[in-house]
């Protein structure tokens, strides 16, 4: 099995495998369910005496789950339980208590620095593991798309708008779902089986964009799915689905590779476009 990228994927996988499980794992299986932030802030002795195992099942724990030790699935919890810290002054002060052994970049130029290394890597990923027939396809659906609906929520919002205004300047009719004013089935009902859908999201979901998603589905709209997983719950509505593996430094992920994509696909419309004139 091959290690969990997030904790709701974790999660899933432990739930799913949990009658397999020997009788101590199992033990171990409920305490890290129904316990999250005292995985992600306690040591693996105060775990295993809570849990009442010793300290080596929670090593069989993580092995079963693809882990190399409990240490390196504890991360998922650190993670989750950052993000979940919207505010990002608080998120730097749980960082530290997270962290007490390693000093995050606090200097402007020293985040400048982190966040542009870890960018680059991203990038050069990104234009490494993306098909170029994935590539074709997506702007195939929009170059035929009558309409284009776009949503990204939360962190994702970004992406998405900036998708909106790019394809209005190719004088697409392109819409984004925003849900404003709580219209978000009044906003999806539009949508239209010679339509394109382009949906952003990544762990964890938003809801309203799985709602659309299925929808979307339902009718046979086309549907273009950027997300951070192959196994996200978008990726099954999906005709071309981009996983696009984002930078991060300590708690915080760049978006600067998806907007990379999003803008590859706008200019490979605009090509497109004018080479069918």
């Amino acid at each position: 099995m091959d290690a969990a990228n997030s904790l709701t994927e974790l999660q899933e996988q432990i739930r799913e495998k949990y009658d397999d499980l020997s009788k101590r794992l199992q033990q171990v299986a409920g305490y890290v369910l129904d316990n999250t932030n005292s995985v992600a802030f306690d040591t693996v002795a105060v775990i295993a005496q809570h849990a009442e195992v010793p300290p080596s099942t929670l090593i069989r724990f993580a092995n079963a789950f693809g882990f190399s030790g409990f240490n390196e699935m504890k991360q998922l919890f650190r993670q989750n339980l950052l993000e979940e810290t919207a505010n990002y002054t608080d998120r730097i002060r749980l960082l530290k208590e997270l962290d007490d052994d390693t000093t995050p970049p606090e200097q402007p130029i020293d985040i400048l620095q982190a966040f542009s290394r870890a960018n680059a890597q991203a990038m050069q990923q990104l234009a490494a593991q993306t098909e170029p027939k994935k590539l074709d396809l997506a702007v195939d659906i929009l170059s035929h798309a009558e309409n284009i609906y776009l949503i990204g929520l939360g962190r994702s919002f970004s992406v998405a708008s900036y998708l909106t205004y790019a394809l209005r300047h190719l004088n697409r009719r392109a819409f984004l779902i925003d849900g404003l004013g709580g219209m978000f089935k009044e906003q999806i009902s539009m949508i239209g089986s010679n339509d394109a859908v382009i949906a952003v999201s990544f762990s964890p979901y938003a809801k309203e964009t799985l709602m659309l998603s299925e929808v979307a589905s339902q009718l046979g709209t086309k549907q273009i799915i950027i997300t951070d997983s192959q196994i996200s719950p978008l990726a099954s509505f999906s005709d071309v689905c981009f996983v696009v593996k984002e930078a991060q430094v300590d708690a915080f992920r760049s978006q600067a590779a998806s907007l990379c994509l999003a803008q590859t696909l706008a200019v490979s419309l605009a090509f497109r476009d004018g080479n069918s004139e």
